[in-house]
């Protein structure tokens, strides 16, 4: 009888050792969880708050709402024909975190690129939790292939490329460049008299625009944009868009 008092005890105390290590087991596991769930939500927010310190720029833009698909999709255009970039959706100009008004805005991005980009823009969107509220990322990839178009304000089909914090319409010669590269035409340069001005000139005041060089070697527009997409062609010239016009230099190799 006493011997199994003893057992019975020693069941007693093994089992409350059992439960204890157990319960000491699921403490540890419940911190390492609640412990990954912060690390995560603090680079979740450090991520974004880098972004945003940033400011917007070139590859980087920010949107407090999306109330329109046609003007979402001159922005995704414009990245995608530059340099690519990405969207903060839910984020003010300041820079304050406002977060989505509605879900209805991430359908908005898909429509934008579906139905009012040509061709299609790709993206990815990633959502990110800040203090309770939802930012959105669009992130936008430099398109390879093509020169993709959006609604202008007057519903014309136009293509955007982005400026510093801007979205423009791109160039002409910005398109006959492109045009001559896609169907890689052959380039030809007779080193005319208007051409040997354009190398002179450039020589002495380092850059020019069309219209100065219009102005300044008296020839037509046509003339003038021929003579500059042949020498940024064949890599005698290099351009500095802005947001308001293309300065041409020449190409000095460093």
């Amino acid at each position: 009888m006493f011997n199994n008092i003893i057992l019975y005890t020693l069941l007693i105390n093994r089992c409350t050792i059992a439960i204890l290590i157990f319960t000491i087991l699921e403490i540890h596991v419940l911190v390492f969880i609640i412990f990954a769930y912060v690390k995560k939500s603090e680079t979740m927010s450090n991520h974004i708050h880098k972004l945003i310190e940033e400011g917007e720029h070139q590859m980087l833009d920010f949107k407090f709402e999306i109330s329109d698909s046609k003007k979402i999709a001159r922005t995704l255009v414009a990245f995608a024909n530059t340099d690519g970039g990405r969207l903060l959706i839910g984020v003010k100009d300041n820079g304050a975190i406002s977060g989505i008004r509605s879900e209805e805005e991430k359908h908005m991005i898909q429509t934008a690129s579906e139905m009012y980009c040509i061709p299609n823009v790709n993206f990815q969107a990633k959502e990110w939790n800040i203090n309770g509220k939802t930012v959105l990322e669009i992130i936008v990839p430099k398109s390879k292939y093509h020169k993709h178009k959006a609604p202008d304000h007057n519903n014309i089909y136009k293509v955007y490329i982005r400026v510093k914090d801007q979205n423009i319409l791109a160039d002409s010669i910005l398109l006959k460049i492109w045009k001559y590269q896609n169907n890689k035409q052959e380039v030809r340069v007779t080193f005319t008299e208007s051409e040997m001005f354009l190398l002179k000139y450039l020589n002495d005041n380092k850059k020019i625009t069309l219209k100065e060089f219009m102005k300044a070697a008296k020839i037509s527009k046509k003339e003038a944009e021929k003579t500059l997409v042949n020498f940024t062609l064949i890599n005698m010239l290099k351009l500095e868009i802005t947001e308001k016009v293309i300065f041409f230099s020449l190409y000095e190799e460093e």
